[in-house]
């Protein structure tokens, strides 16, 4: 699968991670920086992805489309789209140019606005979803998606280690949910799994 990351799309990761780095150095405002995950949490991602059950792919949180990057491995040896979900328009607009230079535009719907009251909207048909936005929305997000996961479908929300104590009331609650099976993956900054009975 990671032989797919194509000449452009390996550029493209090689860009963002250099502005999320001069982000997270020259005091650029929390809410602003990319915020992205790091290449092993991508390919976390795409190995967890590609072997879910059928049903729609989500992602809450776009920022530059550098984790859609990886997930979209999975969605080319699957040939499905991924419905990624943004707020900020700086943000998208990083997006749209990163899904066109990595040639998976094909692969990807992204959705505008507040992804709450768009995440309501979706079917009860989820296969995976992928959570890495503001972590106040955490526990909404997961009392939203998990009713709507599929069979053996994963959420996945990261930072569950390096944001615990702001996190720890959704771990707690997924760790204890009887309609999934659910840990927390030590890898880079944290990544609660969970899977829908």
């Amino acid at each position: 699968m990671f032989e797919r990351i194509s000449n452009e799309m390996q550029a493209r990761m090689d860009y963002l991670q250099e502005i999320d780095q001069r982000d997270r150095n020259d005091g650029t405002e929390r809410i602003k920086r990319l915020r992205q995950i790091p290449p092993e949490t991508g390919k976390f991602l795409a190995i967890m992805a590609s072997n879910c059950p059928e049903g729609e792919f989500v992602e809450i949180g776009t920022s530059a489309g550098y984790s859609t990057m990886w997930i979209s491995l999975a969605l080319m040896e699957r040939n499905i789209k991924l419905k990624t979900h943004e707020l900020l328009p700086e943000k998208i607009k990083l997006a749209k140019e990163t899904f066109k230079q990595a040639n998976i535009d094909n692969y990807i719907e992204l959705i505008e606005g507040d992804a709450i009251e768009n995440l309501k909207k979706l079917d009860n048909n989820i296969a995976f979803c992928f959570l890495d936005t503001e972590k106040e929305l955490y526990d909404q997000c997961y009392d939203i998606v998990i009713p709507k996961l599929v069979k053996g479908g994963l959420l996945v929300a990261d930072n569950a280690i390096n944001h615990y104590e702001t996190l720890k009331p959704m771990i707690d609650k997924a760790l204890n949910d009887e309609r999934v099976d659910s840990l927390v993956v030590p890898i880079s900054n944290g990544e609660l799994v969970c899977r829908k009975k």
